[in-house]
């Protein structure tokens, strides 16, 4: 989402929720926009609280609710998708599949796959359109189910790390997170094979945030945790995640 059209959505849904004393919700968002939320809300009047259908989900839905409320309920559906073990579905498998019905990004939660099945989660109101459209993913025939059986696909797994950057600029931070020297951090920004929560980066002085999700292709995915602490010397020290 745009940054100032995303900022009005949420007053807006903090505004609603506040007015009609009902509970309102918005997403799925990124960790990135997950983060902003919580910071702009931080002082509404309504209780705010972000899930994804499970606990450890990426991406997430915010939710406002009136202090009277005391569950927190989300518009939240999983669905499960059987396929012949032998073929080989991905992320952007599914994700390419169901944006292509028309459906917005931001009704689509965490894809996991592994061999033979796929959980997604979707908003509520997009759940039994995905049933009735959606039988192939690519040229692969797919069964469509509601809810899922535990444990869940993995997804990707997540490994902390931590490094220092001489400052909170993408070049300086993709040096440290994938061992690049500063010339090759530019000449990897130039060629457009850097992105920040979804969107290529095309110049070196863009600040990273906590939140954020950078890919470098060839490099990976990485979390962004905290930059808030510094080394005696002033360097800036990065707590992040990998996606391995």
């Amino acid at each position: 989402m745009e940054t100032e059209l995303f900022k009005a959505r949420l007053k807006d849904t903090a505004d609603i929720c506040a007015k009609t004393s009902k509970p309102k919700f918005l997403g799925f968002l990124s960790a990135a926009e997950a983060v902003l939320a919580g910071q702009i809300l931080k002082n509404t009047v309504c209780r705010t609280a972000f899930f994804g259908g499970y606990d450890t989900a990426e991406r997430v839905m915010l939710g406002c609710f009136p202090d009277w409320m005391a569950e927190d309920s989300f518009p939240i559906s999983a669905l499960t998708f059987k396929f012949r073990e032998s073929d080989v579905l991905s992320h952007r498998d599914f994700l390419g599949s169901l944006m292509a019905l028309g459906i917005k990004r931001e009704t689509v939660g965490d894809i996991l796959t592994e061999q033979g099945r796929a959980v997604v989660f979707v908003t509520d109101e997009i759940c039994d359109y995905i049933k009735n459209q959606v039988t192939k993913i690519g040229r692969t025939g797919v069964a469509v189910t509601d809810g899922y059986t535990l444990p869940l696909p993995k997804g990707d797994e997540l490994i902390e790390f931590t490094d220092t950057a001489a400052s909170d600029r993408i070049d300086c931070v993709i040096s440290a997170l994938c061992g690049f020297s500063r010339t090759k951090a530019l000449e990897a920004i130039a060629y457009g094979i850097v992105s920040v929560n979804s969107v290529p980066v095309s110049k070196p002085t863009k600040s990273v945030a906590e939140g954020d999700i950078i890919s470098v292709r060839g490099k990976g995915r990485f979390l962004i945790g905290s930059l808030n602490n510094r080394t005696k010397k002033n360097r800036i020290i990065i707590n992040y995640k990998k996606y391995i």
